[in-house]
């Protein structure tokens, strides 16, 4: 992980925010060029973004947000960005920490705090219009369910990749981004969705490939233009990218995902189109569209990758990550004290016959 100081990324976001106004309004931009005439992508950006993926239920259909709910999200993300780099007494103990912390953490799990987060410090603006979710399609902004025979397929899935044994049991039962092999969520993608950190990608092109270099674990795409795919029998992490220019649009359509790289539950049957255009000086829209038998209708979505000025910082997580060895020691000392209760009530069972 990094490290980025709250305020300092309170303040980037502002100027970036600025910048990239100014950059789109600028009379006589015109889209740069690598040297075999194609948009150039190139560069580091960033989607981190305090808009949710879904839309609350209870926006319904409206994409929009007014201003004032914009500000209101704005506010309290910096609010709690303040609140949050205060130092901690170094009296208290784990015992003494909030129940809740904001964003989904409480108890013990506030010690991943303020200082490693860096989820953004606005919401999404296309064409100057606060977004409300991340989804665009279907119109409530909420990714459809899944039809009920898939979902039971999805559910046969997780019971035969765990044997019917204990999530611990051994490595190969843990996520694949504990074990540091792909990036947690959904980071690499596709779709390439911001999380609660590491959201920078460094994208580089060559005439025939283009490779997008993902912050978060260390996650590579790479993206071979005007390619076939692969036999559908070579199924590989982020699946099978090929790209075809569109115009200036770099349109990019994955298949043959690999079955452990799930996305919401849908296999390896999932096919997903993106759409990359350079709209400004220092943003590119990214669009996506997700499409899969399993669903009861495809979904898509959009939102902003903003130029930024931070280098690509190195995830150390590696495979073997040495945190494993003590998950799995901790699930064989609660199976001892599991048996030894169970020997003890025996012994007290037989000791009340006698």
């Amino acid at each position: 992980m990094k490290y980025r100081s709250s305020s300092a990324r309170v303040l980037l976001g502002s100027i970036l925010s600025v910048v990239c106004v100014v950059s789109a309004s600028a009379a006589g931009w015109k889209v740069p060029r690598t040297p075999d005439g194609k948009p150039d992508l190139q560069g580091n950006w960033t989607n981190a973004t305090l808009t949710q993926l879904e839309r609350s239920p209870a926006q319904g259909d409206r994409k929009a947000l007014t201003a004032e709910e914009a500000q209101k999200i704005e506010g309290a993300a910096a609010e709690h960005v303040e609140e949050n780099a205060k130092p901690t007494d170094p009296k208290l103990g784990i015992q003494d920490l909030p129940k809740d912390c904001g964003y989904g953490f409480s108890g013990t799990n506030c010690g991943y705090n303020n200082f490693w987060v860096d989820r953004g410090t606005q919401v999404i603006r296309i064409n100057g219009e606060p977004r409300s979710s991340i989804i665009t399609e279907p119109a409530n902004g909420r990714i459809p369910p899944m039809t009920p025979a898939a979902g039971k397929e999805a559910a046969a899935r997780v019971a035969a990749f765990r044997k019917g044994a204990g999530p611990v049991d051994g490595p190969e039962l843990r996520s694949l981004g504990e074990r540091c092999l792909t990036s947690f969520g959904s980071s690499a993608g596709p779709p390439m969705l911001p999380l609660m950190y590491n959201n920078t990608y460094s994208i580089v092109q060559t005439p025939d490939t283009v490779m997008i270099l993902v912050e978060m674990i260390h996650d590579a795409r790479v993206v071979r233009i005007g390619g076939k795919h692969v036999p559908n029998s070579v199924k590989k992490w982020y699946g099978d990218s090929i790209g075809r220019w569109e115009g200036d649009t770099l349109v990019v359509e994955t298949t043959n995902f690999h079955p452990m790289q799930t996305f919401r539950g849908l296999g390896p049957d999932r096919k997903v189109t993106e759409r990359f255009t350079r709209i400004s000086a220092d943003q590119i829209l990214y669009q996506f569209k997700v499409e899969d038998p399993a669903l009861t209708q495809p979904f898509a979505g959009e939102l902003p990758m903003n130029a930024t000025p931070d280098l690509m910082y190195e995830y150390a997580c590696h495979e073997g990550n040495y945190a494993l060895p003590g998950i799995l020691a901790g699930a064989r000392e609660e199976e001892r004290q599991a048996a030894g209760k169970t020997v003890k009530q025996d012994e007290a069972d037989n000791d009340k016959g006698e």
